[in-house]
């Protein structure tokens, strides 16, 4: 099985949990948010040393409050592949619309080159209007009706998007002409002629693997129709194992036989402590404050509710119904290891990434969590 590591990037907070202060309340010096995200070059080095396959960053803009502070992880990933030699680079993801879609295939290009073959590309439609509508784009969700018409506008985006990258990534030479984007656009002279294709330099000279977040009906339907592997992620555990059937139907009706637990992958918020009750001691503020900033955007939509169904929009879930759920695996590396190995049966788990840090936990904590994960929670499930 492969392990990976994911983490936002956050500042750490002294007054994380349930309470004040309110998350847009936070501002943070510049000062204080490099400082974080030096330390997410750390804990990728410190994954490597702890012997995890995949160390993944992600992509958020404009947070002032501190939770999230990488804007590019393809940046900070050449930075890491610099400090690395073994361990796989992704994101969780690149957010596609809010790219030029040329300039961020050349950027993932150098990345995986300069790596030796280490990037992941992981790929996603964002969540945050604060962040998508100043970088070009829309976002909404299908389940709000006043959003519907920005989540149109972002899944064309998007899928434009990545038939133009994976044109440019897959060919010596070619074009791509769509509704949003115009590669090359007409009428360019070049040395009396006109530019009718374009070359991306560099191209990747290595395989490389593409994932995107699967935490809505139509995503489910589309992203194993075009054969990208699926990532899922703070889901009822039920709805997980439907979830990852139904990818394996639509992905071998329209690309074959998919060998179990293939291409697809899962991510499980986890804490590990000596004992049970030191574990929830230790989770507990972070996993409110985790919910306090990301509970209003909806993204517990993967919850159940007590009619069985998605629970409601905006829905704030304490740490109990998060372990009841099985979104969050907490206590002993016994219990925790016990946790993954239902999750490793039950889906013929190939691809598990792990949560360690909770917005307002020290890194010197997450590396902790790393650690222990890989000396008493790993050798119980490989």
């Amino acid at each position: 099985m492969e392990h990976g590591v994911f983490m936002f990037g956050a500042v750490e907070m002294d007054d994380a949990g349930s309470g004040p202060p309110a998350p847009t309340d936070r501002r943070y010096t510049q000062e204080q948010m490099w400082s974080a995200a030096l330390r997410m070059l750390d804990m990728g080095v410190a994954a490597e040393r702890h012997g995890f396959d995949v160390f993944q960053l992600t992509e958020h803009h404009f947070q002032h409050e501190g939770y999230e502070v990488i804007p590019n992880g393809i940046l900070f990933g050449v930075a890491l592949a610099e400090r690395t030699s073994r361990i796989k680079i992704g994101a969780m993801f690149h957010i596609v619309p809010q790219w030029h879609p040329l300039r961020f295939a050349e950027d993932f290009s150098t990345l995986h080159n300069l790596s030796g073959g280490r990037g992941v590309l992981g790929v996603g439609r964002g969540t945050v209007p604060r962040e998508a509508q100043p970088l070009g784009t829309k976002v909404g969700s299908a389940d709000n009706p006043d959003q519907a018409e920005a989540d149109r506008v972002n899944r064309e985006m998007m899928d434009e998007a990545m038939d133009a990258i994976l044109a440019a990534l897959q060919n010596e030479r070619f074009s791509y002409h769509g509704k949003y984007f115009d590669f090359p656009p007409p009428g360019i002279p070049d040395r009396g002629g006109f530019v009718t294709e374009l070359t991306l330099v560099p191209r990747p000279l290595y395989p490389y693997d593409i994932w995107q977040a699967i935490t809505s009906p139509p995503t489910l339907q589309h992203v194993p129709e075009r054969g990208f592997g699926g990532v899922f992620w703070l889901m009822h555990h039920a709805f997980v194992e439907q979830r990852w059937q139904k990818y394996a139907e639509t992905y071998e009706q329209h690309h074959g036989p998919l060998a179990a637990g293939d291409k697809r992958s899962l991510v499980l918020n986890i804490c590990i402590e000596d004992t049970h009750e030191q574990a929830w001691s230790s989770a507990r503020r972070g996993h409110d404050e985790f919910w306090k900033f990301l509970g209003p955007y909806g993204w517990s939509k993967g919850y159940m509710g007590a009619d069985g169904k998605p629970a409601p929009a905006g829905l704030i879930p304490t740490l109990e119904e998060s372990v009841e759920q099985k979104v969050w695996i907490i206590g002993s590396p016994e219990e925790v290891a016990e946790g993954i190995a239902e999750y490793k049966e039950a889906l013929c788990l190939r691809h598990l990434t792990i949560f360690p840090h909770y917005p307002g936990d020290t890194y010197d904590k997450a590396e902790v969590q790393m650690q222990r994960y890989a000396e008493q929670v790993r050798p119980l499930i490989d």
